[in-house]
């Protein structure tokens, strides 16, 4: 039951991420926009994702707001492993095939990896009792 959950909250922080990035590039047009509009994505999908792994996935209850903060920056830190994966895959995809469309391929591909990975990282060194 928790590969659901995990899945079905990772599908929600990918498309939350996604439609960010739409917004994103719909908003500005400017140099680097592609870029920006990643990073934005990444961010959103970031904080979304740590809510529900914190609430409904690791049940992790933290003991003041420090603590949460601090949570937050090592998963963060685990992220930003991952998201080395994600945007690997979302910049090479949109790269070699020059398609919007393919870049969300890759960037999906990209996610559903650096998920997997997340979650093994996120229950070694973030959501434990030292959290």
């Amino acid at each position: 039951m928790l590969v659901i959950y995990y899945s079905f909250f990772a599908l929600i922080a990918i498309i939350t991420n996604f439609l960010i990035q739409e917004l994103s590039l719909l908003t500005y047009h400017g140099k680097y926009s592609l870029l920006i509009s990643i990073l934005c994505g990444t961010v959103v999908g970031l904080v979304v994702k740590f809510y529900l792994d914190k609430h409904f996935i690791f049940k992790y209850l933290t003991r003041s707001n420090g603590h949460n903060l601090k949570l937050f920056v090592l998963y963060s830190i685990m992220g930003g492993v991952t998201t080395i994966i994600f945007w690997g895959f979302e910049l090479s995809f949109y790269y070699f095939f020059e398609s919007t469309l393919m870049k969300y391929v890759g960037g999906g591909l990209g996610l559903i990896l650096g998920y997997i990975s997340k979650y093994f990282l996120d229950k070694k060194f973030v959501f434990t009792s030292d959290g």
